[in-house]
């Protein structure tokens, strides 16, 4: 993996707001999760290592742990760069091209209870609005380049 590659991918999900959670401790964490909330939904990555990401999009009920979701309309596991990708790609809610499934989500998207203490959080508020996304946004984020190895995909 092409860690410049992650480290602007974090960027762009940093300058597009919400709130990182380092778990573990503070100079060695064993989790970082990036949750951007929307008004009915929240989207999630999960980042357990360069080759294991997880992201997901889970509806904000009263209640809800966006840690453990109990629906998701949309789940994506693979490598972190894909990943990241993935979720910054994915349509804002309500677009007409939003995902609006109701799935049972993969035990990936779920953060164990004993993982989440110690933590750090971080609050990151937007620099531009994230409306609209264009193509142009989604070209940018693609590979330069085709991958040496097919990557690990399990999107459903």
């Amino acid at each position: 993996m092409n860690c410049t590659e992650v480290d602007e991918l974090l960027r762009e999900l940093r300058r597009r707001g919400g709130v990182f959670y380092a778990f573990g401790p503070k100079d060695d964490p064993e989790v970082v999760v990036h949750a951007h909330l929307w008004p009915t939904c929240a989207d999630v990555v999960i980042l357990r290592g360069e080759d294991d990401a997880t992201a997901y999009r889970t509806p904000t009920m009263p209640g809800a742990d966006v840690f453990a979701p109990a629906l998701v309309s949309w789940q994506y596991h693979a490598p972190a760069a894909w990943t990241l990708r993935a979720v910054l790609t994915l349509p804002t809610p309500g677009d007409v091209h939003a995902p609006i499934a109701v799935l049972k989500p993969d035990p990936l998207c779920f953060l164990a209870l004993d993982l989440r203490r110690p933590v750090t959080i971080r609050s990151t508020p937007h620099t531009e609005p994230p409306l609209p996304r264009r193509a142009d946004d989604v070209e940018r984020l693609l590979p330069t380049s085709e991958p040496s190895y097919p990557p690990t995909i399990r999107a459903r």
